[in-house]
């Protein structure tokens, strides 16, 4: 794989400096049961990397100590960990909020039975990846076969009462581009998948999250074998947005690996661009229990102009319509 950190420093990207910190944004590991084009961290079913139990025991402290109210889940498949669903029990009995980030084909692997009905009954928001809502798009770029059980799985969760109004069980959809382009319109993109999915399947959802694909791991590999990886980062800085520098993720969320080193985001997590104090140290998730990250210097590089591009991007989607 082509190592793409080198190309994307030194950068004329602003500097940036966190607020106060709201998100716990957890990697429980690289193993996966997709292996995705788009994939920023080069997940699969050969990565082995899991966190270990004693830092799982960590979450639940530095949740309270810093009064954390959101805990995001991701991977990797996050639910392929074996500490999970025990994991998310402790933080909603706590009163936090948790999203897991599915990709919805994991509702059918080996092991993993009830895993919608836990998720329903422990109110967990569930953000999903469906790239398209045509299945040749989406086994393109996820694999021959992930659309139907995608489409499968939704209506599971559908059944369960997510995504339906009055409920209160939140299910959001998730759409990257094909290639190197950037998303189009979020609100128009969201509108056109309620009406296909809808007539198409009978599957609702709550919202569509259109993100930009980041030039890092997989897809930026895949960019520099191909020879469009300048141009892809050309068409992410004509399309700086400042106006969106006021709500990048980075500012509130902080990205912790399934080691527990922490990171601004979780595409600086993939790129080696650790958080660090004031004598440059890489910060540990240990060191939330005494430290406040607000203030703090964010590291920026050449793929921070992916969150700020455009309509921007975040772990919520387009930044302004």
């Amino acid at each position: 794989m082509h190592a793409t950190l080198p190309l994307l420093q030194p950068t004329a990207f602003p500097a940036l400096r966190r607020d106060a910190l709201t998100t716990l944004q957890l990697n429980l590991g690289y193993r996966c049961n997709q292996s995705c084009v788009h994939c920023h961290v080069n997940a699969g079913p050969a990565r082995t990397e899991m966190m270990a139990p004693a830092l799982l025991e960590l979450v639940p402290q530095v949740l309270a100590a810093r009064r954390i109210g959101t805990l995001d889940l991701t991977g990797g498949a996050p639910e392929l960990h074996p500490g999970f669903r025990a994991l998310v029990a402790t933080a909603r009995a706590q009163g936090v909020r948790v999203i897991d980030r599915c990709n919805l084909t994991v509702l059918f692997e080996p092991g993993q039975d009830g895993l919608d009905r836990f998720l329903a009954a422990h109110g967990v928001e569930v953000v999903a990846s469906l790239p398209c809502y045509a299945a040749e798009n989406v086994d393109r770029q996820r694999g021959k076969g992930v659309f139907a059980k995608s489409i499968a799985a939704l209506r599971r969760l559908n059944a369960l009462g997510y995504g339906r109004p009055g409920s209160g069980l939140v299910l959001n959809l998730v759409y990257n581009p094909q290639g190197p382009t950037l998303p189009p319109d979020q609100a128009q993109l969201q509108a056109a998948y309620r009406r296909e999915l809808a007539a198409q399947f009978g599957i609702v959802f709550n919202a569509l999250f259109a993100l930009a694909n980041m030039p890092i791991q997989r897809f930026g590999s895949t960019l520099i074998s191909k020879g469009q990886f300048g141009a892809y980062l050309r068409l992410l800085k004509e399309n700086f947005a400042a106006a969106n520098l006021a709500g990048v993720m980075c500012r509130s969320l902080i990205s912790v690996d399934w080691q527990g080193w922490l990171y601004d985001c979780d595409f600086n997590q993939q790129l080696g661009l650790a958080a660090a104090d004031s004598a440059g140290r890489p910060l540990h998730l240990r060191d939330l229990l005494r430290l406040d990250p607000a203030g703090r210097p964010i590291r920026v590089a050449d793929h921070c102009y992916g969150c700020t591009a455009g309509q921007g991007s975040s772990c919520g989607g387009a930044l302004h319509g």
